[in-house]
């Protein structure tokens, strides 16, 4: 036997340890979201239930180890040297596929990666073993290939979007008329009903899913189950509803128990159905060398993989610690569970999606019909519609959770019923597409996406989604082009491939350090005075601002389109944080006294006067860029000379103010009005010499426009820092 192939198997032991980590920050969402979301318990408590659900539910995974070795391809078709690439580069995308997805902050599906990717390297690898054969031709592809398990699963992602949207819609809206907002006074009735059908629902879910094939549940137990399920859930109804309501006497918050069962449940699915995502290519992969190993001849077939899978109680166990350190420790698990949280949320704030063309066309849509259903609705049915959207005692009032517990347990009650009826009837989908457009379609129900947030929102729902079906075609690319590198290149690409792999998942993590480290200068940032941090950005601002607009005039003059372009981003990112900082007025304003109006108008005028400084910068970069960028005729001598007189006078300006923000003195405030007006009258001159030079058609149009447009947008940007330098004055003396 090669020692290379004992050298993969340890590449697919370490490529596993490191999807079992990149995996669960992405899947984490899954089971995380109503529980953190919600604010049913602190993040530990949540966290240790979660674990507890993931070391349960390690157990029960033995059997969907057989996906990764049979579920995609016919393993009899392929040899072992020929098996071992495929698993190989299954692992390989597998890896940087998730860990791109996690930087990114978006969910995606585990099991959809996982079989586009057997799928891509399985066809790969058996277009090379047809084309080595003198009797096979491409018409013998179905017989490597499991095809109608991939059209399965397709359907499956297809159904399962718009059947949990829908039923998460329906379910969350009549939950909401029958509880409303104010649902605490309701729990020793109704609500121990609904907790009732909740856990009913829950413990189904755990039953069936997860614990169905455990070694820790006697067949006869199971067997009896199955034949009574009828009974089982009735007897599980009145159990769990007398419970609840017992609590609820106790006047114990029931709904924290719901929700915390709900996460243990969907936790410990999740270990049971997607740990095979994760480490089950990494044992097909050991069983082929041990296979191999007994004979020692590398060309065998490998059809001894269809045999059922015993898998080992101690790797097992081994992934399930792996899991649980992952979600206590991983920032990016906590990244893309923000993601679906904000998604989600009550209220409306800083979206994290901008709009679109589509997800504005959809509003306006929904708002029209809105319109209609109002016009043929009775006014006493609107009315009480009204009274149960009514949050006079919001929980997310008190104590700043995304959204309600009610909520919560629609979130979970409802993704574990639909994974079990799916199960039952053999259907195949992904639990992280039914959780994820659950909590979506029960945020549209409880009226979360309003005026405010609801182009972002679809925005977001939608970039996911078409995430996910990107996941698939670029996971079968992916896997199809890693695949044949290691057909062609044997033992140097695998070298070449590893090496590749690993310096990109070192790359990621120390980005995403860095942008931590960033994050945490923000928030120590939050902690200075309002009045010295609004000194320090204004400061900085101005300061970046002569750079890019100095550095802008050099590119424009030289058409160096590289350095306009770099100008151009710095200009935008600058202009997105002062429209951020404006956007966050309010809650900056509630840091001031309460007492001190005056206080609050003044730095309301400096955040909007430094908002209009920025966009004239980031106008003059776009102008400029684009110009040269469209390769139009650069500006005349006689245009650039007029505009360095400018820009030395800009410059002066720009000095003036920088001085006065960085030491606090406005005593000369009045010697800026007054280079303000001599400013001005060089604009005049300027333009009335391009003026004399269009005449005479010295400059073709575009050059004028261009040259028009930089003096224009010079003269607003000395306006705004007047005002700005007068707005900070008083906004200083007045906090002081």
């Amino acid at each position: 036997m090669e020692s290379v192939y004992l050298a993969i198997v340890i590449i697919l032991l370490v490529l596993a340890v490191s999807d079992l980590v990149v995996g669960v920050a992405n899947d984490a969402v899954n089971f995380l979201n109503s529980a953190v979301g919600s604010k049913a318990a602190s993040r530990r408590v949540i966290m240790w239930v979660a674990t507890a659900g993931i070391m349960v539910g390690v157990l029960t995974s033995s059997g969907m180890m057989e996906v990764a070795r049979k579920g995609i391809f016919h393993p009899g078709m392929f040899s072992f040297s020929e098996i071992m690439m495929l698993f190989l580069a299954v692992m390989l995308t597998d890896v940087i596929l998730l860990d791109v997805f996690n930087t990114l902050g978006l969910p995606t599906s585990t099991t959809v990666s996982l079989v586009f990717e057997l799928l891509g390297a399985a066809v790969c690898v058996a277009l090379f073993s047809i084309s080595a054969s003198d009797t096979a031709t491409i018409a013998n592809l179905p017989e490597y290939i499991n095809s109608g398990k991939a059209l399965g699963i397709i359907s499956g992602i297809l159904t399962s979007v718009v059947i949990a949207f829908v039923c998460g819609t329906v379910i969350m809206y009549i939950t909401r008329i029958i509880f409303s907002y104010n649902f605490q006074n309701k729990m020793k009735g109704i609500g121990a009903v609904w907790c009732g059908i909740a856990l009913t629902a829950v413990t189904y879910f755990a039953l069936f899913k997860g614990l169905k094939n455990a070694p820790v549940m006697p067949l006869e137990m199971m067997s009896y189950i199955n034949e009574n399920i009828l009974l089982c859930v009735t007897v599980a109804f009145v159990f769990w509803t007398l419970v609840m309501l017992l609590l609820a006497l106790l006047k114990v918050n029931i709904l924290r128990i719901t929700v915390l069962s709900g996460t243990f449940a969907l936790a410990l699915a999740f270990a049971g159905n997607d740990l095979v995502n994760f480490i089950g290519v990494f044992m097909a992969g050991f069983d082929s060398y041990k296979i191999a190993s007994a004979t020692g001849d590398t060309a065998m077939l490998m059809g001894d993989l269809t045999k059922p899978v015993h898998a080992n109680l101690y790797i097992l166990m081994a992934s399930g610690l792996v899991m649980s350190i992952t979600l206590w420790f991983s920032k990016k698990a906590r990244k893309v569970t923000e993601t679906e949280v904000n998604l989600a949320k009550q209220d409306s704030g800083n979206e994290n999606f901008d709009s679109t063309p589509v997800s504005r066309a959809i509003v306006r849509q929904a708002i029209n019909m809105n319109k209609w259903f109002e016009k043929v609705t009775p006014d006493s049915v609107k009315n009480f519609i009204e009274s149960r959207f009514t949050k006079d005692v919001a929980v997310t009032e008190k104590d700043g959770a995304a959204f309600d517990l009610i909520r919560a347990t629609v979130n979970l009650t409802v993704a574990s019923l639909l994974i079990s009826l799916a199960t039952s009837l053999k259907l195949p989908l992904s639990t992280t597409y039914v959780t994820f457009m659950v909590a979506m379609g029960s945020s549209l129900a409880d009226k979360a996406w309003g005026r405010e947030s609801a182009v972002y929102r679809i925005t977001g729902v939608m970039t996911v989604i078409l995430g996910w079906f990107f996941t698939a075609f670029v996971a079968f690319v992916i896997s199809f082009l890693v695949a044949m590198l290691l057909m062609w290149g044997g033992v140097y690409a695998v070298i070449l491939l590893v090496i590749g792999c690993g310096w990109m998942l070192v790359h990621n993590s120390l980005r995403g350090k860095k942008k931590k480290e960033e994050e945490l200068e923000a928030e120590n940032a939050q902690q200075v005075s309002v009045v010295e941090r609004c000194v320090n950005d204004v400061t900085a601002a101005t300061s970046n601002i002569v750079d890019i607009y100095n550095s802008t005039l050099e590119g424009i003059f030289k058409e160096d389109r590289k350095l306009l372009k770099n100008m151009l981003s710095k200009a935008r990112d600058m202009h997105e944080m002062a429209s951020a900082r404006k956007y966050n007025v309010v809650s900056t304003l509630e840091m001031l006294k309460e007492n001190n109006i005056e206080t609050a108008h003044y730095y309301v005028q400096v955040v909007d006067y430094l908002n209009e400084v920025t966009k004239s910068m980031l106008h003059i970069c776009k102008y400029t860029f684009e110009h040269i960028d469209n390769n139009h005729e650069g500006l005349s001598l006689e245009q650039v000379e007029d505009l360095k007189v400018v820009n030395a006078r800009m410059n002066e300006v720009f000095v003036r103010v920088e001085s006065m923000l960085s030491t606090n003195d406005f005593s000369n405030l009045n010697d800026v009005m007054a280079l303000r007006d001599s400013i001005f009258e060089d604009f005049a001159v300027a333009i009335k010499k391009q003026i004399g030079r269009d005449s005479q058609n010295k400059n073709t149009t575009r050059c004028s426009v261009l040259y028009l447009n930089i003096l224009t947008e010079n003269k607003i940007m000395v306006l705004q820092l007047r005002n700005l330098l007068k707005a900070q004055k008083y906004f200083i003396e007045k906090e002081s």
